[in-house]
């Protein structure tokens, strides 16, 4: 799983999924996670109806969901930001590796060929960034470390430690001064 050692009731807070007390992925494997059912779709779509449909689109969807709620916290860049990506990519390649390009008309036939569908999917794309940028999102808000990892992160980040509260453990501010004149 990782070498990192885990938290006291589950995994630390940097590492952690957000299905409860489990390590999330690494983003790689999130991005493979979505391309694989996203490929799965595409190859039960052509089987089925020759085109790219509602499987497909279903398949999308989940995958792109799925890989945000299992790529750890400390990662969620890379599936926060993919689904388009991986829209952009795979339609086009399946268009073209399909054969569903016209032979016969020529950059523009082929560009309509491939455009086509990429608007076709343009609102399942719309809903699907929605929501995993909304969980995303959800992730980083609640998922947040510990107030003593944030104090320390920011100690060790400016190099000193921040200067003493005055206010607590009977501390006392200075005596006012008073000039005679």
């Amino acid at each position: 799983m990782t070498d990192r050692p885990r938290g006291r009731y589950g995994p630390t807070w940097d590492d952690a999924s957000l299905l409860p007390g489990r390590i999330g992925i690494p983003w790689w494997a999130a991005v493979v996670v979505a391309l694989g059912l996203t490929a799965t779709g595409v190859m039960a779509d052509l089987q089925r109806i020759n085109r790219l449909g509602l499987i497909f689109q279903a398949c999308y969807f989940l995958g792109c969901l799925l890989a945000i709620v299992v790529v750890r916290r400390k990662e969620l860049f890379g599936p926060m930001a993919q689904p388009p990506l991986i829209l952009a990519f795979v339609v086009p390649g399946v268009v073209l590796l399909a054969g569903g390009a016209p032979s016969g008309g020529g950059i523009a036939g082929r560009m309509l060929a491939v455009a086509t569908p990429l608007i076709n999917g343009f609102p399942t794309m719309a809903i699907t960034v929605l929501l995993t940028l909304a969980v995303g999102t959800y992730r980083l808000v609640t998922q947040r470390p510990p107030a003593t990892a944030r104090a320390g992160n920011a100690r060790a980040r400016s190099g000193r430690c921040p200067p003493p509260d005055r206010s607590a453990a009977g501390a006392s501010a200075p005596a006012p001064r008073h000039d005679r004149g």
